[in-house]
């Protein structure tokens, strides 16, 4: 019974082992490719899996996130016939977990030797300028490509870039020169354009200033010339008035003989000393009109009388 206990106990104990290895548990962004007894039996996704003892296994582990594989350089050949180093990266994912395991023997390997084939015929159509300036379509021709090609595979190439483009020493040191020279050349024109803009400036600076000083000048002018005919004007005007109130004192000093009963004589008298007033001893002669002659040789007369 001890031994018949036993071996029961082992036949359990193995029981439980193997029921144990058939449960598969499939974790997120994973998936199973099963065969039963060496033939393709389903694909697991997610989740909890049991498969029949000994006659079903995994045949592969299959992950479905996006990967990168990053290829060593691969050398090319421009179409003018520049021999340079180019090394890539493509994105990809698998997205048929059956054709991946069963389309291609190695598709890691099979995707190098494809991005590097294709590399080199895309790479063959462009000179070496086109090359270094073209790295957008370059990515965008090798992943059309790769894409159709690594289909019947299971495999979806997302991306594809070039990280590294390594052209010969002697191009490299060339290209370097012409860099130089290039931003010399740059220089020389910024330069050139500075100081001609410097230039314009101070021209147009001093045409300014010359055109603002014709103004004051003018300004000036006018001003002066405006002052000029105001004092003229305010000169004729005192003399004018001057005029005015010397014979309004006369003509007052008349009519003030009037009223004190002075004859007519006297009279013209003082006219005639508001006429030699007026003359302000400036004028040699002057003339008077005819019935004052009499009244003047008059005057004279008593003017003598009066002396002696």
């Amino acid at each position: 019974m001890d031994g018949l206990q036993f071996l029961i106990v082992v036949l359990v104990i193995v029981a439980l082992g193997i029921a144990v290895s058939c449960v598969k548990i499939v974790p997120q962004a994973q998936a199973f490719v099963m065969e039963r007894l060496g033939a393709y039996q389903g694909t697991w996704s997610v989740g909890f899996h049991f498969k029949m003892p000994l006659i079903d296994k995994v045949a592969r582990r299959v992950n479905l996130k996006e990967q990168v594989a990053d290829f060593p350089p691969q050398p090319v050949i421009t179409k003018d016939n520049v021999t340079m180093r180019i090394d890539t990266v493509v994105f990809y994912q698998i997205t048929d977990p059956k054709l991946f395991t069963y389309g291609v023997e190695n598709p890691m390997m099979a995707i190098e030797n494809l991005t590097a084939t294709t590399l080199r015929n895309i790479i063959g159509d462009l000179e070496l300028d086109q090359t270094l300036t073209s790295r957008e379509t370059i990515n965008t021709k090798m992943r059309a490509q790769l894409d159709i090609a690594t289909d019947p595979w299971g495999i979806k190439v997302n991306r594809v870039e070039l990280k590294n483009i390594i052209p010969p020493a002697e191009i490299q040191n060339a290209m370097e020169k012409q860099m130089k020279a290039e931003r010399e050349r740059r220089e020389a024109v910024t330069r050139a354009e500075g100081e001609k803009k410097a230039s314009i400036l101070s021209a147009e600076g001093e045409k300014e200033s010359a055109i603002l000083r014709a103004e004051a000048d003018k300004q000036s002018a006018i001003l002066r010339a405006e002052a000029q005919k105001e004092k003229m004007i305010r000169e004729a005007e005192g003399q004018a008035e001057a005029i005015l109130k010397v014979q309004q004192a006369h003509a007052d000093g008349i009519r003030m003989l009037k009223e004190a009963g002075a004859d007519e004589a006297v009279l013209k008298i003082k006219s005639l000393e508001a006429f030699e007033k007026v003359a302000d001893g400036q004028a040699t002669t002057i003339l008077l009109p005819a019935e004052l002659q009499g009244i003047a040789s008059l005057g004279t007369v008593l003017k003598e009388s009066m002396k002696k």
